[in-house]
């Protein structure tokens, strides 16, 4: 179908809701450029969806979605599986309260002083600030990184009940929608800012993988080769914190968690490298999110749970097929706690 066929055939409103839902917003000149982007893949999807009829691909907040949960797929196990084998899982957990704080904050200042910030940003910033103190708390006070993140958790919804009790007339109704997720309320300056996330951990993934990688394994050796640690562990907890605030906006703060650790985990049962694991998880939190979505489209449902439920299918059927490979002795087939850091990453680290 020609761009001209898409436009006369009802593409143009969905193409348009991305910039009619951002019009105002003081992040316009900014955001501009990825506004252009999203307007591209909205008119793909829009045409996409003339061409074979599938309902899901007619409406522009959709075309938001699908985008975000693909970006969702990738970034979530990319920083997760660094955080499962580092055993900080819950990690995630306490950072989506914490981000439910900044939410807060942001609904708090819109509703009474005006100001007009997006809650996503506001969000970020003390999720970023939360993923450093559960760092400088464990390393100040020694005390274990669960003791330490269930003190920011806590503090963190604590803060986002009292702001929202201040004010409850309008925080109370705007708040669900990042409780649970929503697909309809992915505006285009919210899946802007995602994108921008998105750019910024995959890079910073990509520039510090080895690193990281060194630290994720073997902490002690990495700190005698002369790897700042310390600083590596701050670089991973705010990229955590900004993989949440991303999810959050269909995965919602109380199911966000989930995606950092059930890929991972089914990518685990069936994988022995660390790459091999990172990828599978990969394809696996993609398959997840996008039959989530179409379920939760077409069955009326909170597309974060189905999700979820997808993932967590999704992870009975790898630790099946693990079994399976283990059974028959299939020497691809990895054994419980037997993931291996790659010797080469490892050593160009040194």
């Amino acid at each position: 179908m020609t761009v001209t066929a898409a436009l006369s055939t009802g593409t143009v409103s969905a193409l348009a809701a991305p910039i009619l839902q951002s019009e105002g917003s003081p992040l316009d000149p900014v955001l501009a450029p990825i506004y252009t982007l999203l307007d591209l893949w909205s008119l793909l999807l829009g045409a996409l969806g003339d061409a074979t009829g599938v309902g899901l691909l007619q409406y522009g907040f959709m075309h938001r979605a699908i985008l975000v949960g693909l970006c969702i797929g990738v970034m979530a196990p990319l920083i997760g599986t660094f955080l499962v084998h580092r055993q900080l899982a819950l990690i995630g957990d306490a950072l989506a309260h914490t981000a439910f704080a900044g939410v807060a904050v942001g609904l708090f200042l819109n509703g009474v002083f005006s100001v007009g910030v997006s809650p996503y940003l506001t969000a970020v910033v003390v999720a970023v600030i939360a993923a450093l103190l559960i760092e400088v708390i464990s390393e100040v006070t020694d005390a274990y990184n669960d003791v330490s993140m269930a003190i920011v958790l806590s503090t963190g919804f604590a803060l986002g009940t009292v702001l929202i009790s201040l004010n409850a007339g309008g925080l109370a109704v705007g708040i669900n929608q990042y409780l649970f997720g929503n697909l309809s309320t992915v505006s285009a300056e919210n899946a802007a800012i995602l994108l921008v996330l998105f750019g910024i951990i995959v890079a910073t993934v990509a520039l510090t993988r080895n690193q990281l990688l060194y630290v994720t394994f073997d902490e002690t050796a990495a700190e005698v080769s002369g790897i700042p640690v310390a600083w590596y562990n701050r670089v991973m907890v705010m990229l955590t914190a900004l993989v949440v605030v991303g999810a959050m906006q269909i995965m919602g703060v109380i199911l966000v968690a989930a995606m950092l650790v059930v890929p991972v985990a089914g990518a685990s049962q069936v994988s022995r490298s660390f790459t091999g694991s990172l990828l599978i998880s990969v394809v696996l939190a993609e398959l997840a999110v996008l039959l989530g979505i179409g379920l939760s489209y077409y069955g009326e449902a909170t597309a974060g749970g189905v999700i979820v439920l997808v993932a967590v299918a999704i992870y009975a059927a790898t630790v099946v097929v693990g079994k399976l490979l283990e059974a028959r002795g299939d020497d691809s087939a990895p054994e419980v706690g037997s993931i291996e850091a790659e010797e080469d990453a490892v050593a160009t680290s040194d």
